[in-house]
């Protein structure tokens, strides 16, 4: 068997994985890398990139369509097989460019550092020794000073479904169908669930159906943001059974008959061709051969990490493989972290509650930090504005006012922000702004002292701001349909 020695091994090409290597390589490594499924991961395939690319075309197709502005489109028409290659050229471009840096850094003669790429499969033999099988078959020996697992995830299973790829699918396999569904139930109503269901919505060749166990979609945000989404998966034709769980399935050749449960007692069956499981996603980690270097999972099935991303004294783990947030940017961070955690470069711990996040909605939802829900459950006291993009300039000229900034801040005399949720157009890049304020601890006095420009979506958050000191230009007493105040502190009830 052949034998390779590195400085740092790499199991997984995800987000977390490829980070991990390039920060390693910054700091003078030589870096094996393995992945035995897509460079990239989860990340690109079947996951952030794919659906997301997806997103972008819905969103487009639904804009075509429109004929409230003024301009209509004739002979419009989408064909699923392109719209997939579309995706399949977004993915391959991403992925291409990954190895084309892994290839631009490999091993060359003389070079203090490098990086290589296995594919193939690994599985410890010892804490300081990998063997991996290979695509083509061969098994070389991988001898590493420190490891980093970044196997990622995969789609949970549903307890009472089996996948067949064909008719009951997971996020894994949507690309695998061959046109639009006729009609589809999605199974849960997070995040990911209600990404689809917003996708094949806004593309208009298949009726939505979305399955969901709570009273309100994405049930950890505030009931209003909850409530917003869940108004807004309705407005483009999603159906949304609340309260309601799947009984049972019969499939027949051309269909299946699908009988639903609700809370009340009363069942209802539908008839759909597709059924996509999301339910959530769980850690990928049954090759590794934890067992062989000692490794034992937490009561959730998850690696136990200590706070520098360490699980043995020469293991570290980072991404979704940890039980945080499945999130690129999470995995990213936690990579580079790893990383730096082997070189004892450790300069700040990793701070998870302003991390950025987007839903990709119709229109997207974006969030940093705490919600009233989290800060009354930390008996933190807080005030909260909500200002509509109805009142907003950027947003009027550009014929979407369906949004709103909501804004919390600690109840104190020079307050500092505590978490936002934007919804609208340019909502991501929007709450960056005060995301980076946020990690800096910047009050709302210091935060006013920046001009925005005109027009622009942030304007709104700057009206949140000066709503808050009492200082906006449009008063929520004018506008009480559009601008909403009040406070909350542990010893008293809401004050509107």
């Amino acid at each position: 068997m052949n034998k390779l020695n590195y400085d740092v091994c790499v199991i997984g090409c995800g987000p977390a994985g490829f980070a991990a290597a390039m920060r390693s390589y910054d700091f003078g490594n030589h870096v094996c890398i393995i992945e035995g499924n897509h460079i990239g991961g989860a990340g690109i395939y079947d996951g952030a990139l794919s659906s997301k690319t997806m997103w972008e075309l819905s969103k487009d197709f639904s804009i075509a369509n429109k004929i409230d502005r003024g301009y209509r489109a004739s002979n419009i028409s989408v064909d699923y097989e392109k719209v997939r290659d579309n995706v399949f050229d977004a993915v391959r471009e991403k992925s291409y460019q990954i190895r084309s840096q892994i290839a631009t850094f490999s091993k060359k003669e003389g070079s203090t550092k490098s990086l290589t790429l296995i594919e193939g499969w690994g599985k410890f033999s010892t804490e300081k020794t990998l063997i991996v099988s290979k695509k083509n078959g061969e098994e070389v020996e991988i001898v590493a000073n420190n490891y980093i697992i970044a196997t990622g995830s995969h789609p949970r299973k549903h307890p009472d479904l089996e996948i067949d790829e064909k008719t009951i699918i997971s996020s894994d396999h949507v690309l695998q169908l061959e046109k639009f569904p006729r009609e589809i139930l999605i199974v849960g109503a997070g995040i990911v669930g209600c990404e689809f269901a917003t996708i094949f919505a806004e593309f208009g060749q298949t009726k939505v159906h979305l399955l969901d166990s709570q009273e309100r979609v994405i049930p950890f945000e505030d009931d209003d943001v909850s409530d917003y989404a869940g108004k807004m998966l309705e407005n483009i034709g999603v159906k949304i059974h609340h309260k309601a769980s799947l009984k049972g399935i019969e499939k027949y050749e051309q269909h299946t008959d699908v009988t639903l449960e609700y809370k009340d007692g009363h069942n209802k069956v539908i008839s759909v061709d597709t059924i996509l499981i999301s339910i959530g996603r769980v850690p990928s980690f049954k090759r590794l051969g934890l067992e062989n270097v000692g490794v034992t999972l937490t009561d959730r099935g998850l690696l136990a990490v200590d706070d520098n991303c360490k699980v043995t004294d020469n293991i570290y783990a980072a991404g979704d493989i940890t039980g945080h947030n499945a999130l690129v940017n999470v995995a990213e961070m936690e990579g580079r972290f790893a990383a730096k955690a082997i070189e004892s470069k450790i300069n700040f711990p990793l701070r998870y509650r302003n991390m950025s996040t987007i839903m990709f909605f119709n229109p997207e939802i974006s969030a940093v930090g705490l919600n009233e829900k989290e800060c009354k459950e930390d008996n933190i006291a807080y005030k909260v504005v909500i200002y509509k993009h109805l009142l907003v300039s950027r947003a009027i000229a550009m014929r979407d006012t369906d949004g709103f900034f909501k804004m919390i801040v600690t109840d104190e005399e020079n307050p500092q922000v505590l978490g936002m949720r934007a919804a609208g157009p340019q909502a991501a890049a929007s709450i960056m702004y005060i995301a980076t304020l946020m990690d800096h601890n910047v009050s709302l006095g210091d935060i006013m002292k920046t001009v925005q420009p005109h027009p622009s979506m942030t304007e709104g958050i700057q009206e949140c701001i000066r709503t808050l000191l009492g200082k906006s230009i449009f008063k929520p007493e004018a506008f009480p349909q559009y601008i909403s105040f009040k406070s909350w502190s542990p010893n008293e009830s809401e004050n509107e």
